[in-house]
């Protein structure tokens, strides 16, 4: 099969349909967001690491199309769904881009075809969800189904498409091998797992372990800060031991679509078996949590007297150098003191405009500036040479003379 159907092309569909178009596929590029279509179309890209110019040569060898319309296919393809699996306003599982994607791919797809999901979502969704989803609306025959979790890092210049290890589980040896052939043509690895579920868990279980490791340094942070040492220098002295350490950082809570979302996808597998995984719950309220944690410390700096204080946050989105505003704390943040009665603006050099507001330069009259996201691109020499007030709440080194909170 050479012809590849992406559903969604965000930050795990564009990479993939760009990449397997080089390696000779045959790519329809497939979303709903006409806008998106119409920008692709021409050139007009705003994902790392994918260039307006590939785009362009890729369209015009004929070998990557994007449409928001899809018509019935008369041969067999691989369809590759890679659509937002975001948490509903109650923070449980959302499924209602996947669902969307399973419908139009029922109306579409043909006898002997592969269906492919890269979207991160509950342990089963494969066999539970897709295939009787498909399989019910189609009038297809023979189809082959298999999970690939994405394993995509915005703005990893070392970890990429290609030479991440990609786990593969088919609902069949002969579905698994389908999906490893193509996967096999671009990756430079790609290991086999006894089923879906495997796959599925696996994927949750990546995330689940940030989760839980970051909520458990974001915990000690707040005993290292009463007894006024640095939560980042045991960090580092811990970091020393070659075994048995991995160094994860404090912050003001997690952001993007992996480490917020995934652990909830894994306590929701549980409880569909009557099984409550208690300590992934905990980690995930423990970072839902700390934002208020770092507000409660912003009301005591300024001794209660919050309301109609100037504050400018600098990098709102959720990691350094990417512009990526997917579940970013530091909305949350803003959110919270602005509810306090504070002024809050923000300046972030990616971030041209978000929820009809704009980035400012960094401000000299304010009453306390806060460094989220430090962004690569960001210069706070003029802070620094006029002694503005500052609080560094990112994770790593210290930036200039700014005090660190953590």
């Amino acid at each position: 099969m050479n012809k590849v159907i992406v559903f969604g092309l965000g930050y795990v569909g564009l990479p993939l349909a760009v990449t397997a178009s080089k390696h000779g596929y045959n790519v329809t590029g497939f979303d709903t967001n006409t806008d998106k279509i119409y920008n692709l179309k021409n050139g007009v890209v705003d994902i790392a690491g994918i260039t307006e110019i590939e785009i362009d040569i890729l369209q015009k060898s004929g070998n990557l199309n994007f449409v928001d319309t899809l018509s019935k296919f008369t041969t067999p393809a691989i369809f590759v769904i890679a659509v937002p699996t975001p948490l509903d306003y109650k923070r449980d599982p959302d499924m209602t881009y996947l669902e969307a994607a399973c419908i139009k791919i029922s109306e579409v797809i043909s006898d002997g075809s592969l269906v492919i999901t890269e979207s991160t979502s509950y342990v089963g969704t494969l066999t539970e969800f897709i295939q009787p989803l498909i399989e019910k609306l189609s009038n297809a025959n023979h189809l082959r189904f298999a999970v690939a979790p994405e394993r995509i890092d915005p703005g990893n210049n070392h970890w990429n498409l290609a030479n991440t290890p990609r786990v593969i589980g088919g609902i069949t040896n002969e579905c698994a091998k389908l999906a490893i052939d193509f996967y096999s043509v671009f990756c430079d690895q790609v290991i086999q797992v006894s089923s879906p579920e495997v796959a599925e868990a696996a994927k949750l279980l990546e995330n689940t372990f940030r989760q839980v490791n970051i909520a458990l340094v974001n915990e000690i942070a707040s005993f290292t800060k009463l007894i006024n040492i640095s939560m980042n220098e045991v960090v580092d002295a811990a970091a020393t031991k070659p075994f048995g350490f991995m160094e994860f950082r404090p912050g003001i809570g997690v952001g993007g679509h992996c480490i917020p979302v995934d652990p909830v996808y894994l306590t929701y597998s549980g409880d569909k078996k009557n099984l409550s995984l208690d300590l992934v719950k905990l980690s995930n309220l423990k970072n839902q949590n700390q934002v208020k944690y770092i507000v409660n410390f912003i009301i005591s700096y300024f001794k209660g007297e919050i309301s109609g204080k100037r504050i400018q946050i600098v990098g709102i989105t959720y990691k350094k150098n990417v512009p990526d505003m997917r579940e970013s704390p530091a909305v949350d943040l803003m959110k919270n003191l602005r509810e306090l009665g504070a002024t809050v603006i923000w300046h972030d050099p990616l971030v041209e405009e978000y929820q009809g507001e704009k980035s400012e330069d960094l401000l000299l009259q304010i009453d306390l500036g806060l460094i989220i996201t430090p962004h690569e691109q960001i210069n706070f020499q003029i802070w620094s040479e006029l002694n503005s007030k500052v609080l560094d709440f990112s994770a790593g080194k210290q930036i200039l003379s700014f005090p660190k909170f953590f």
